[in-house]
């Protein structure tokens, strides 16, 4: 098995509730499956806080700025409401747990 070589993480703040930010993934997960090079997307909320994150594992770096320049990656902020900026970290996949 392929293992991923970059993983993205996207914190963000919205007055959206979680019944709608799932209603919204839902309606969007074909637009995620088709891309290139995205193995996994996981949806996540902190509790503390009440922040959605997205947490996006790549296949490789040429994948992920493509999506990163992509009008799906430009629509997030609007479609789930985002207050202020969104927070961006990439991060390169070091090792992995299992294969």
């Amino acid at each position: 098995m392929k293992h991923p070589s970059l993983a993205m993480l996207v914190k963000f703040k919205t007055s959206l509730t979680l019944e709608k930010v799932r209603e919204v993934a839902e309606s969007r997960i074909g637009d995620f499956r088709a891309l290139k090079g995205l193995t996994q997307k996981y949806y996540l909320q902190e509790p503390a806080t009440g922040e959605f994150a997205g947490l996006y594992l790549w296949d490789s770096q040429e994948d992920f700025l493509a999506y990163r320049d992509s009008e799906l990656r430009a629509s997030i902020a609007e479609t789930y409401q985002v207050e202020g900026e969104p927070r961006v970290e990439v991060f390169q996949v070091v090792e992995t747990l299992r294969d």
